[in-house]
C-alpha cells in the first residue's frame, strides 16, 4: 500500500475525529440531561413532550453517527456490508432527526396558529402513527441503496483498489474481499439530488415558513394587547410594559435569527458546497470540506439542544438532580475527612 496514501488517509480520519467527538460527546450528554429532565416530572409526561422526547432521541443518535457522516466523504478499504451500513445507517438517522425537527416545530406551529383545534390533532390521536411518520419514510429512504439504488457495478470512483501501479494493494483487496468505498459507489447522483433538494432543504424552507409565521403573529398579539393597555390607560403615551414586550419581542426575534444563522447557515452552505463538487466530480476530502461537514453537520443538531435548553421545564429537574448528587458527593467528602483526622 502507498505510504503517502496511508498517511494521508490516516491524517484526515485523525481531523474527523479530533473534530466531531467533542461536539458528538457534547451533543449526547445535553441530550441526555434534557431527556432525564423530562422523565423526571411527571407533569411533563404528555404528547407534547413525547413528540420533543422523540426529537431529543433522534438528535442524540445523529451525535453519536456525527463522527462518521463525515467519514463518508473518503475512500476506504471495506467489505461489502461494512460499506452499505457505514453509509445507510448514518443518513437514516439524520433523515429521521431532521423529520422529528420538522413534526415539533409543525406541532408548535397549530398550537400558535389554531390553538382551538390543537388538541383534535391527528398527531395527538395517532401518535403511534406520528412515530411512525418521523422514522419509517427515512429508513425506507436511506436503505433504498442496499435494495438495488447504488453504482456498484458503475466505473471505480475511488483509490484504493484501482491503481494499476499497485498490484499489492489490488490483490489484498480481492483476498481480503473488501471494496474501495465511496459514497459514489453507494449513492447514486439521482439519490443524492433527490434527498438534499427533496427533502432536506424543503424541510429547512419549512420550518423557516412556520417560525416567520409564528413571529408575525406574535407580533400581531403583542400590538393588540399595547392597545388594550393604551385604551384602558387612556392615554397616548407608550407605557412600560409595552416597552418590556417590545424588548422581549426583540429578544426573540434576535434569539431566532442568530439561531438560523449559527446552525441551518453552516449546513446550507455545506450542503451547496457537497453538491457543486459532485457537479464538478472533483476530490472532496480535502482539510477544508472535512472541517465544513463536520461543523455543518454538528450545528444543525445544535437546534433541538437550543430549544431544550431554553425551556426550564426541561432543564430544571435535571439541575435538581445534578444538585443533590453534588450535595451526596461533598457530604461523603466531608465525612470521609473527619474520619480521616
Amino acid at each position: 500500500m502507498d505510504p503517502n496514501g496511508s498517511r494521508s488517509l490516516l491524517s484526515k480520519e485523525h481531523l474527523i475525529y479530533t473534530i466531531t467527538v467533542p461536539l458528538s460527546t457534547s451533543i449526547i450528554l445535553a441530550n441526555l440531561l434534557i431527556i432525564v429532565g423530562i422523565a423526571w416530572n411527571r407533569q411533563l409526561h404528555n404528547t407534547t413532550n413525547y413528540f420533543f422526547l422523540s426529537l431529543l432521541v433522534a438528535d442524540m443518535f445523529t451525535g453519536v453517527a456525527l463522527p462518521f457522516i463525515p467519514l463518508m466523504g473518503l475512500n476506504r478499504d471495506l467489505s461489502f456490508s461494512s460499506c452499505l451500513l457505514a453509509h445507510v445507517f448514518p443518513n437514516f438517522l439524520f433523515l429521521a432527526f431532521l423529520f422529528n425537527l420538522v413534526m415539533v416545530h409543525y406541532e408548535r406551529f397549530v398550537c400558535i396558529v389554531d390553538p382551538l383545534h390543537y388538541s383534535n390533532l391527528w398527531m395527538h390521536r395517532h401518535f403511534p402513527l406520528a412515530l411512525l411518520v418521523v422514522w419509517t419514510p427515512p429508513l425506507l429512504f436511506a436503505s433504498l441503496p442496499a435494495f438495488g439504488w447504488n453504482d456498484w457495478a458503475g466505473p471505480d470512483w475511488t483509490h484504493c483498489c484501482e491503481s494499476s501501479q499497485n498490484l499489492t494493494l489490488l490483490s489484498n483487496c480481492s483476498v481480503n474481499r473488501t471494496i474501495c468505498c465511496s459514497y459514489r459507489r453507494v449513492f447514486t447522483d439521482a439519490f443524492i439530488y433527490l434527498e438534499v433538494y427533496g427533502i432536506v432543504l424543503p424541510a429547512i424552507l419549512i420550518i423557516a415558513a412556520m417560525t416567520g409565521h409564528v413571529l408575525r403573529i406574535t407580533r400581531g398579539q403583542m400590538k393588540d394587547i399595547c392597545r388594550l393597555h393604551r385604551a384602558v390607560d387612556r392615554g397616548g403615551q407608550a407605557s412600560d410594559q409595552e416597552h418590556r414586550l417590545n424588548l422581549r419581542y426583540t429578544r426573540c426575534v434576535v434569539a431566532v435569527s442568530l439561531t438560523f444563522l449559527a446552525c441551518w447557515v453552516p449546513y446550507l452552505i455545506y450542503m451547496h458546497v457537497c453538491v457543486a463538487f459532485l457537479i464538478s466530480d472533483s476530490s472532496w476530502s480535502s482539510t477544508a470540506h472535512i472541517v465544513m461537514s463536520c461543523i455543518g453537520i454538528g450545528s444543525m443538531a445544535v437546534v433541538p439542544l437550543v430549544l431544550g435548553l431554553a425551556n426550564k421545564q426541561y432543564t430544571e429537574p435535571a439541575f435538581k438532580l445534578l444538585q443533590k448528587f453534588r450535595d451526596r458527593w461533598r457530604r461523603s467528602a466531608k465525612r470521609a475527612e473527619e474520619v480521616s483526622l
